[in-house]
């Protein structure tokens, strides 16, 4: 019952789909913009640096809140387990919002706030090859989908129990679906590089 509770506490502050939002404050609706994703890059691109920063740590913080409530909910059951199950509610709320028709983003903000409230180690593997990979291909869908297969990897390798590394490796596939023409993309050379637009 505790992994159904831990999902729906997560997908309740993920629905809050803080694109959408930052869209509708600027008059548009941000589906039908850019590459038409309401999540932190394509708000990046289409409204500019200052609102893409702004939905990148709302994504962050809805993941990181979720995760916080369901330890708090459940204090005897493994933290890391808890938090794995609030913060993939927290990536499904993003991505399928009820209340967008279940058009939302893809989940990567979300999954950065998880991956920071896991162990410091898979935190430092994550950020170190994370820029790494940035500085060199300046694509951030490579980077976001590197990031995310490395987290289950890196807990196998660590030793977390096999339940957790379960819903990391589902995570990790949800977002590689999501992002399957940004793959198509990238294997053709046709996929746009990242840049901090000012605005």
């Amino acid at each position: 019952m505790f992994r159904l509770i831990c999902l729906l506490i997560g997908y309740a502050l993920g629905a809050v789909q803080t694109a959408y939002i930052a869209g509708r404050l600027n008059g548009i609706d941000i589906r039908e913009h850019g590459s038409k994703n309401a999540g932190f890059t394509n708000t990046n691109r289409v409204l500019g640096r200052k609102a893409g920063f702004a939905v990148f740590i709302a994504d962050i913080i809805k993941a990181i809140a979720a995760i916080i409530i369901a330890r708090l909910l459940f204090p005897d059951i493994d933290p890391i387990l808890a938090g794995l199950y609030a913060g993939f509610g927290a990536i499904l709320g993003h991505c399928f919002p009820f209340y967008l028709k279940f058009r939302g983003g893809k989940g990567v903000s979300c999954a950065v706030g998880l991956i920071l409230m896991l162990d410091w180690r898979i935190i430092l593997a994550c950020l170190v090859i994370g820029v790494i990979v940035l500085a060199i291909s300046k694509f951030i869908s490579l980077t976001s989908l590197t990031i995310t297969l490395l987290v289950p990897v890196a807990m196998i390798v660590l030793g977390f129990e096999w339940e957790a590394v379960g819903v990391a490796a589902a995570f990790w596939a949800l977002i590689w679906v999501l992002h399957r023409e940004n793959i198509q993309r990238l294997l053709k050379g046709t996929e746009n590089k990242f840049s901090l637009k000012k605005k």
